[in-house]
C-alpha cells in the first residue's frame, strides 16, 4: 500500500492513541472505578473510597476488581499539602484487649516520581487517635509531630513520630526503608501505644486502611495494589 504523508502523519498518533488507551486500560476493564471525589465500592468486606480530600486537588480515577485488587491514576499538581488518600478499609470494631491478632499483607506498585507515601491510616472507633504505618515514601513528605526514636516491631523498623493535627493525636510510624511488598503484624504496634508508651487506653480499633496519600503527581502517576488484606481475631 502507498504510504502518503497524511498516512506517515497519522501513524505516531495512531501508535500514541493506542499507548494511552493501554495505559487507562485497567480503569476501563475494571469491575469498578470512579472519578468521584469521595466515589466508595464495597467488596468482600472491604470499603474502596476515592477520597480526594487535601485543597488544590487535580483530578484522580481510581479503579478496582476487588478489594484486592486496585489502583489509581492521580494528576494532582506539584505544589505543596496532602491532596487525597484513595484507600480500602476493612473495619475491626474491637478493643485492643480483645484482639488475639491483627494482621495484614500488601503488595505494590508505585511510581518512582511525585510525592506521596504508602500507608496504613488505622483508627479508633471515635476518631480519637490515628496510627499511620509508611511501608515506603518518595519525593518531600513527612509526618506530623515529633521524633520518638526509631522502634523494631511487627516485623520491621520504624521512625517513630508523636504529633497532632489540631482534631485528633497522629502517631506516625515510617519504615527505615522503602518496601513494596511484606505483611504486618499490627497487633504489637498498637500494644506498643498502650503499654509502653500509655499513649491511649484500651480503645476499640475501628478503620484499617490501606492506600495512598499524595501530595503530588503532576502529568499523571499509577499506584497499583496488586494483593492486600487484613485478618483479625
Amino acid at each position: 500500500m502507498r504510504r502518503t504523508a497524511r498516512t506517515l502523519l497519522l501513524t505516531p498518533l495512531i501508535a500514541l492513541l493506542a499507548l494511552i488507551g493501554f495505559a487507562a486500560a485497567p480503569a476501563q476493564a475494571a469491575t469498578w472505578s470512579s472519578s468521584d471525589q469521595w466515589g466508595t465500592w464495597t467488596n468482600g468486606g472491604y470499603t474502596l473510597y476515592n477520597n480526594i480530600w487535601g485543597s488544590g486537588a487535580g483530578s484522580q480515577t481510581i479503579w478496582a476488581n476487588s478489594y484486592s485488587d486496585w489502583g489509581v491514576w492521580a494528576n494532582h499538581p506539584g505544589t505543596g499539602g496532602i491532596k487525597s488518600y484513595p484507600n480500602a478499609k476493612k473495619v475491626v470494631g474491637r478493643k485492643i484487649s480483645a484482639i488475639s491478632t491483627l494482621t495484614s499483607t500488601y503488595n505494590v506498585t508505585v511510581p518512582s516520581s511525585g510525592a506521596y507515601n504508602t500507608s496504613y491510616d488505622i483508627w479508633d472507633v471515635n476518631y480519637d487517635y490515628e496510627i499511620m504505618l509508611w511501608v515506603n515514601k518518595t519525593g518531600p513528605v513527612g509526618p506530623l509531630g515529633t521524633s520518638q526514636g526509631n522502634v523494631t516491631l511487627g516485623g520491621h523498623t520504624w521512625s517513630v513520630y508523636k504529633g497532632s493535627n489540631g482534631a485528633n493525636e497522629v502517631f506516625s510510624f515510617l519504615r527505615t526503608s522503602n518496601s513494596a511488598s511484606g505483611s504486618v503484624d499490627i497487633k504489637p504496634i498498637v500494644n506498643w501505644i498502650k503499654n509502653t508508651k500509655s499513649w491511649f487506653g484500651d480503645v476499640t480499633i475501628g478503620d484499617v486502611q490501606f492506600g495512598y496519600e499524595i501530595t503530588s503527581s503532576a502529568g499523571g502517576l499509577d499506584f497499583r495494589t496488586n494483593s492486600f488484606g487484613v485478618s483479625a481475631s
